[in-house]
């Protein structure tokens, strides 16, 4: 297995010095040492892939050296267009390496939301005409510095990016160090909790990608009651709030909520100036904020350093608010039910998931179907 300080010193030891990406569960323990390793100039947890892709062109642009740009290879999606229409040897021939998690691997057991992206994962990268390399368990670290090199030095030569494909297991663990994060009272399974208990029979959930679907599917299940309410955004970060709008404008008579994350919404910012501008009365977005990156390692968002509350308003949300008690809560979620949206409720929480936490159980298309039903 590799070990990550000596993986990250391996990259410094070809000069590079400049980190930036999205968060991904195969890549945790290097994301950890890179955040606990370099200063915050240097390694910037972006948005979105496409973002930090565009992030380290600018790092090049400004200083001649290669940027590392890390993501789950869902977020290849994310990259295409910055990395064809930018970094491509046929337009700016930005050089750079590429980490990346893959997910979804075949003959690897994984979540259905990552099969199809695991399957044409190196299909994709052949495609784009990116060079790349793979990197296992057993992978020594002697030979992932020499992989290092070879990619280094390739991406310099031909002035093009370079991927390191990064298979399941490969990296040992390491825990994050510099762990600093704003505590609440209470953690997002308890405050999901809270918010079904005010749900009415008719009201539709659309909840985000990772541990927030968990939770909810686990908490009806708790209650002895169907998924079919919900629907599972199992994958697609940062689109559920998107999904749910959707359903809500082609069904004015039901209340429908986003169970929404502080990084899925910061992914897709833009995403806040459509609801607001479309006035749906029954879009209602909650946003549970914990300022990391729960479900792929803790890594921190800009959660807690930006004011949603003045965002939203400024995209124009017709009602917005902030809970962090159970008892806020509560009152919060029932004076959004009772007003005409677009609305938004923050709910402030701590960082953090019981290790014992559960996956759904259905298969997504099962829940679509199920969902359709109820909504019909």
């Amino acid at each position: 297995m590799l070990n990550p300080k000596l993986f990250f010193n391996a990259l410094c030891s070809e000069g590079i010095q400049f980190f930036s990406g999205v968060p991904d569960s195969l890549l945790k323990s290097i994301c950890a040492y890179i955040s606990d390793n370099t200063t915050s100039k240097n390694h910037i947890i972006a948005a979105n892939e496409g973002n930090a892709l565009s992030i380290g062109i600018g790092y090049h642009l400004s200083t001649d050296k290669l940027p590392l740009i890390y993501m789950q290879n869902s977020g290849l999606g994310n990259i295409i267009n910055p990395l064809l229409s930018l970094a491509d040897p046929d337009v700016y021939s930005i050089p750079m390496l590429l980490l990346i998690g893959w997910r979804g691997e075949v003959n690897v057991n994984d979540e259905p939301q990552h099969k199809k992206q695991g399957r044409v994962t190196l299909e994709l990268l052949e495609t784009m005409e990116i060079p790349y390399q793979i990197l296992s368990h057993d992978t020594s670290n002697i030979e992932a510095k020499e992989v290092i090199q070879k990619a280094v030095h390739y991406a310099q030569a031909k002035n093009c990016p370079y991927a390191l494909v990064v298979r399941k297991g490969s990296f040992e663990n390491y825990a994050l160090e510099s762990n600093k994060y704003e505590g609440f009272p209470m953690l997002r399974e308890e405050a999901i909790k809270l918010v079904v208990d005010e749900l009415s029979e008719e009201d539709v959930v659309v909840s985000t990608t990772g541990v927030t679907s968990r939770e909810l599917f686990e908490y009806r299940t708790e209650l002895d009651q169907g998924h079919e309410k919900d629907f599972l955004t199992v994958g697609g970060m940062g689109h559920a709030n998107q999904i749910a709008l959707g359903i809500a404008l082609q069904k004015p008579n039901r209340q429908i909520f986003c169970f929404d994350g502080d990084g899925a919404m910061i992914m897709h910012l833009g995403s806040l100036a459509i609801n607001a501008s479309l006035q749906c009365n029954n879009f209602k977005h909650i946003v549970f904020n914990n300022g990391a990156h729960d479900s792929v390692g803790g890594q921190p968002t800009v959660g807690h350093q930006i004011n949603v509350q003045e965002i939203t308003k400024a995209m124009g949300y017709t009602w917005v608010d902030q809970a962090k008690t159970e008892s806020e809560i509560k009152d919060k979620v029932r004076d959004m039910k009772a007003c005409n949206g677009p609305a938004l409720l923050e709910i402030m929480v701590s960082k953090g998931f019981r290790k014992d936490l559960g996956r759904p159980t259905i298969h997504p298309l099962h829940n679509k179907k199920a969902l359709m039903r109820f909504i019909k």
